[in-house]
């Protein structure tokens, strides 16, 4: 998904509120309902996943710096995780090097901007 300067994401899905799967890649982990369900509940109480992390598909992300309510950051290792809420969906990118985290926000947030334009 979303080539720049030679790098994309590892995996990414586009998940509905509800839980459903919009678009996924055949790589992305196999995530629990919980984990789907603490993401949504960090967006509407920013901060919540400080204290334990972001987890998806059993990976630990120590959260970073977001936007509150609109988008969520993860780090781990060389690599992290970024995540944006539209008003029907959430945008899940998953990177490793050597895609910086700057770069995996740029393809994540820009797909999310596109989806709000559409009404989604």
């Amino acid at each position: 998904m979303a080539d720049i300067d030679g790098c994309h994401l590892a995996s990414t899905v586009i998940l509905g509120i509800d839980g459903s799967v919009w678009a996924q890649s055949s790589d992305f982990p196999q995530f629990k309902v919980e984990e789907i369900s603490d993401i949504i509940k960090d967006f509407g109480s920013p901060g919540t996943l400080d204290p334990t992390g972001l987890f998806l598909g059993g990976t630990k992300y120590m959260v970073i710096q977001g936007e509150p309510g609109a988008v969520i950051r993860g780090k781990k290792g060389a690599g992290g995780v970024t995540v944006k809420k539209t008003g029907q969906a959430l945008i899940i990118g998953i990177y490793d090097e050597p895609m910086t985290p700057g770069q995996c926000n740029m393809v994540v947030e820009k797909i999310g901007d596109y989806l709000i334009e559409q009404g989604l």
